[in-house]
């Protein structure tokens, strides 16, 4: 940790300390106090760190610190996200991902995006894959329907969300791979495993890929689509993480020029509208 950044550390815990009164965080303010705010001792009960360890901490010496205790200290100083992640930068750690509250709703700004996005296919996954958000380009498109719940589950099960992928066994792999790559990402989050372990049951093409140690994390590519009405259609894809919901990934598809399937995609919007 360089000079600079333990004297940014010491301002903003000082700071954030002297930000809070005793009555703020359910102790009794007793005793005469000199300066504003709770003292170090309070915070580091409050935190469950040893006295000697946090006041070094916000002097700014040259201490190892962990991310377990980083978050113990943002709670007891009832940081926000944004304040929990400064603290991590300043402490020189990664800060952990923004994830948001599990399974909050996505906002209307975000669903004002897709349909913004029209008439071009949009979606937005959590990071399990299930399919919380999309445009009526996306349902047309790829022939989401009240089944598709889970889109690693169905593109692995259902046939008419599998038909439609015309290089599917292509495509199979980098799916599985950026899974696994998620799984790794939360290792505490148990639904990865229980939606590996269903997909294994039910479909030995997901089994042997989830049996390879492939990982990667896909952010952009080429996706081939065979609908029953328009024919083929080929699209750029872009997935987009949200700064402060990394549990969702924005799906946005872009016709791949020369291939007529920006035409063909326009014509069927208008065909089956709403």
């Amino acid at each position: 940790m360089t000079a600079s950044r333990r004297d940014q550390l010491k301002e903003f815990l000082r700071a954030k300390r002297e930000a809070l009164t005793p009555a703020e965080v359910g102790m009794p303010a007793a005793g005469r106090r000199r300066t504003p705010g709770l003292r170090r001792e309070e915070v580091a009960v409050l935190a469950g760190v040893g006295v000697s360890w946090y006041t070094w901490l916000e002097q700014g010496r040259d201490i190892k610190v962990s991310d377990a205790v980083l978050d113990a200290i943002a709670r007891a100083l009832r940081l926000d996200e944004a304040e929990r992640a400064h603290l991590y930068v300043l402490a020189g750690l990664n800060p952990p991902d923004p994830a948001g509250r599990p399974g909050a709703p996505v906002s209307e700004q975000l669903r004002a995006v897709l349909a913004a996005w029209m008439p071009q296919p949009a979606h937005v996954l959590d990071r399990h894959y299930n399919l919380v958000a999309m445009n009526d380009a996306a349902r047309r498109v790829f022939g989401f329907d009240d089944e598709v719940r889970n889109c690693m589950v169905a593109f692995f099960t259902h046939p008419t969300y599998r038909g439609r992928f015309t290089e599917w066994h292509e495509f199979a792999p980098d799916m599985v791979a950026d899974f696994r790559a998620g799984a790794a990402r939360y290792p505490d989050d148990p639904v990865f495993g229980r939606i590996a372990a269903e997909l294994c049951a039910a479909s030995a093409d997901f089994a042997g890929l989830w049996a390879r140690p492939d990982v990667r994390s896909r952010s952009q590519g080429i996706k081939a689509i065979t609908h029953p009405e328009a024919g083929d259609l080929t699209f750029e894809y872009s997935l987009l993480r949200l700064p402060d919901r990394a549990d969702l990934n924005v799906v946005l598809h872009t016709p791949l020029p020369g291939t007529g399937t920006k035409e063909k995609v326009e014509s069927l919007v208008v065909a089956h509208p709403g």
